[in-house]
């Protein structure tokens, strides 16, 4: 699967690799819109979590008052139902 104007593809299927199911941990996505791709997801009944941020300074991950700017910084994960790990990240810049 390639989304459309993106230079990357997604391939979904049997046989693909000989890692068992649920062993991927850190893809990752890049979107224009983080709050946009949240939505769909939980629109579409994924359990993804709130708009996080990192902070260096306590090296850990915090919701994202929905007033603070969108930038590289902006993640949404979750975890896809064979139990790999996703990262969602907002690209440079508010959308």
């Amino acid at each position: 699967m390639t989304p459309p104007g993106s230079a990357c593809s997604i391939t979904i299927g049997t046989g693909i690799t000989e890692a068992p199911p649920g062993s991927v941990q850190g893809l990752q996505l890049v979107v224009s819109d983080i709050d946009a791709a949240r939505a769909e997801l939980v629109e579409r009944g994924v359990e993804a979590t709130e708009v996080q941020g990192f902070d260096p300074t306590t090296r850990t991950w915090s919701a994202l008052p929905e007033s603070a700017p969108r930038d590289w910084g902006s993640f949404v994960f979750f975890s896809d139902p064979d139990g790999n790990r996703w990262a969602v990240q907002q690209r440079g810049g508010a959308a």
